[in-house]
């Protein structure tokens, strides 16, 4: 049931979504190195510290929060082994027909059109900065983060490329 009463908690997502990340060793700076990264051929002279502000304003749309938050919170359930069978499994595997990460990951990129959604390819495929880390980590179950961190990152070089175009 729609409650009209309802009001985001905005400021608790944000921390939440932000806290999350820095428990696996990802910063807000690390996804505006990872930004700046896909960026730097169209736009070398940016400064770091637009992309991290940049990286603040898309962290803090509600379409990143909700679906950030959706997959760091299975990802945890999937490293404390508190999802139910097949899902543990599958999330555990990271199984290459899930693709559930993916579409999460998708629409976070797409916030700023299709230039987010190609550059989340390219960082899905070439596992650049902290993701690859991530992807390859075994003390946690990253099934969701390395996507989400690539993301992130997507949709703020497309923030860029839209203010510069």
């Amino acid at each position: 049931m729609y409650n009209l009463n309802y009001k985001f908690p905005d400021t608790k997502a944000y921390e939440f979504v932000v806290n999350r990340l820095e428990e696996r060793g990802i910063t807000i700076n690390d996804i505006a190195e990872i930004a700046k990264e896909t960026q730097k051929k169209f736009h070398p002279s940016i400064p770091l510290e637009q992309y991290v502000k940049n990286t603040i304003d898309v962290l803090h749309k509600r379409e990143i929060l909700n679906n950030a938050m959706v997959g760091l919170e299975l990802d945890r359930l999937a490293t404390e082994k508190k999802l139910e069978q097949p899902l543990q499994d599958i999330i555990a595997n990271d199984a290459s027909v899930f693709g559930v990460d993916e579409g999460l990951a998708l629409n976070m990129a797409n916030i700023y059109g299709t230039i987010g959604v190609t550059n989340f390819g390219f960082l899905d495929k070439e596992k650049t900065g902290k993701i690859a880390s991530l992807d390859r980590n075994s003390k946690h179950i990253n099934t969701f983060i390395d996507d989400i961190v690539g993301a992130i990152a997507t949709a703020v070089s497309a923030k860029i490329a839209h203010e510069y175009a």
